[in-house]
């Protein structure tokens, strides 16, 4: 459990105009990351892959959660599964790469042997050579560690600790909030999924995509054709937080042909777009004609990757014409998120400065950025608490 006085946080806990920052120790300590791990990530319904990446029935694709081994499995009737990715019999590892199961995932050690479902389904020679089964080995017991799941606009979400309220009740406010686009989406393509690799923390990348304050300086393009005085805050206490613009001018190709609209936007949708994100770590924006994700993976204190999807109103396929704006929407928005990069990572090196001491947060530009420190550090002061009373 991490040193830090409970105190430490109270500052965070505050009115905006007269709050400090989260403290030094909660970008640079390990300690500090443990717990943001239990108490912020695996308590809640985490962000951790993509429908796309397992388009069909059988695809599987291992992956580590700040340290957590996981699978993520399509099944034969499409539905997709959560799993650890350990085998119930001697841990382990099931899946080294992605691949398409036609049978079942077979461990390489023992060959012990699980359906799409997770369901033991064979144990050769668990009773001796020549026997496959034991009076004390129940298959019906011995499933894979099933992770609880959910998709939302493509996105899988995870709840490791089980114990978080049902996903739907979880993110209503934001589900209300665009239920106008509640509709299917379709990944643009190759050039429309990419990854940012980042020497910071992970919470500064969330913090950053809170505000347009630093639209200005760090986006100056970006910032002409949807100018900081054009965008408004975002805050949902206790869910999301983030910013949108009055004003978003719809891409054309040289043909003067634009995306398809999402069908039955209302009126705002003709001039807004938003930004927000998720708490904890997943980033969202919205546009009549594209939405995107990214999807925030912490590494360690100091380490943040980044893994971005844009998605469109109707199948690339049946648009082949605007291939070209496809991958001109991806550019620009790479370049806008590799914009951030300095700052982000220029934060998390000003987290060693001893007297830094979390900041002053501006009362007017900041509100939504210190919606997030206040989610974090109520997690993490309750955490500490039941800890103590644990002890």
């Amino acid at each position: 459990m991490s040193s830090i006085p409970l105190s430490n946080l109270d500052s965070v806990l505050t009115s905006t105009n007269k709050a400090k920052g989260l403290p030094n120790e909660h970008y640079v300590s390990e300690s500090v990351f443990e717990e943001e791990k239990k108490a912020v990530l695996f308590d809640n319904w985490s962000a951790i892959g993509t429908g796309k990446d397992i388009p069909n029935p059988g695809d599987v694709i291992p992956m580590t959660f700040v340290g957590m081994p996981l699978i993520l499995v399509r099944n034969s009737n499409g539905d997709i599964h959560v799993f650890q990715n350990t085998c119930r019999h001697r841990g382990m590892i099931l899946i080294e790469e992605p691949t398409n199961i036609k049978g079942v995932i077979s461990c390489p050690y023992h060959s012990w042997c699980y359906n799409l479902n997770g369901d033991l389904c064979a144990t050769p020679m668990v009773g001796g050579t020549g026997s496959n089964t034991h009076e004390s080995i129940k298959n019906e017991e011995l499933g894979l560690f099933k992770i609880r799941s959910t998709v939302w606009q493509d996105i899988i979400f995870v709840n490791i600790s089980d114990n978080a309220k049902e996903f739907k009740d979880y993110a209503s406010k934001a589900i209300k909030r665009w239920s106008e686009f509640d509709k299917p989406l379709y990944h643009g393509g190759e050039s429309s999924s990419f990854t940012l690799n980042l020497k910071t923390n992970w919470k500064l990348a969330v913090e950053n995509y809170c505000e347009s304050y630093h639209l200005p300086w760090v986006h100056p393009e970006l910032n002409v054709t949807s100018s900081i005085e054009d965008h408004f805050h975002i805050e949902e206490m206790g869910h999301f937080s983030g910013q949108g613009s009055h004003v978003y001018n719809q891409i054309k190709n040289e043909d003067g042909n634009v995306f398809p609209d999402f069908e039955n936007l209302s009126e705002q949708w003709n001039t807004k777009s938003e930004y927000i994100a998720l708490y904890p770590n997943v980033l969202l924006g919205v546009h009549r004609d594209h939405f995107f994700s990214i999807i925030i993976e912490p590494i360690s204190t100091n380490k943040t990757i980044e893994h971005v999807s844009l998605y469109y109103a109707k199948n690339p396929s049946e648009m082949p014409e605007l291939k070209t704006l496809i991958d001109s929407n991806a550019s620009f928005w790479k370049t806008v998120f590799s914009e951030d990069t300095g700052v982000v990572e220029g934060m998390q090196r000003g987290r060693n400065g001893l007297m830094f001491d979390g900041g002053k947060f501006s009362p007017v530009m900041d509100s939504a950025t210190h919606c997030f420190h206040q989610w974090v550090a109520k997690l993490l002061k309750d955490f500490r608490i039941k800890q103590q009373a644990n002890l």
